[in-house]
């Protein structure tokens, strides 16, 4: 004698469908996902009834709601092959995955164009000391040899 009549039977596998066509459009619980333990829980039944049963000689059965189970498991593989994400938590995943890959990307552009300003940095600080020196030099050169003489100040003439 079964455990379970064939009307409640019926509902539950009605249930099980209904859950599963919300699960597999994306409306999900909140800390739900798109797997067969949202599914029972949705579905009011025992995720046990997914998996299949060992009788006591041994042999293994087909639990009640199975084929659902596996019905389920083949629709939600083949919108993930075909590129839908049924589960917005896994497309924020992978949304953060692309985020954190364009951030690397750019950390590491940023840190090339520091590396090259701060080259650049040296060049010209570099170069300006060597200016400087030879400023200097030369104004030495020149206060050292006497023969240069200062100009008078000129006048400016305005027409009066």
């Amino acid at each position: 004698m079964p455990r379970i009549t064939e009307d409640t039977r019926n509902r539950n596998e009605a249930s099980i469908r209904a859950a599963m066509d919300r699960l597999l459009t994306g409306d999900l619980p909140p800390g739900g996902k798109c797997d067969i333990k949202t599914l029972a829980d949705q579905a009011g039944v025992s995720r046990t009834a997914f998996y299949p049963k060992k009788n006591r000689d041994g042999t293994v059965r087909s639990g009640p709601y199975q084929h659902l189970g596996e019905e389920f498991e083949r629709r939600l593989r083949a919108l993930q092959q075909a590129g839908q994400i049924t589960d917005p938590r896994a497309a924020q995943i992978e949304r953060l995955k692309a985020q954190v890959t364009d951030l690397q990307d750019r950390v590491a552009k940023r840190d090339e164009a520091l590396a090259d300003l701060t080259e650049f940095k040296k060049l010209a600080v570099s170069r300006i000391a060597a200016q400087h020196a030879e400023i200097e030099r030369l104004r030495s050169q020149v206060a050292d040899a006497g023969n240069v003489r200062s100009l008078p100040a000129s006048r400016s003439r305005t027409p009066g």
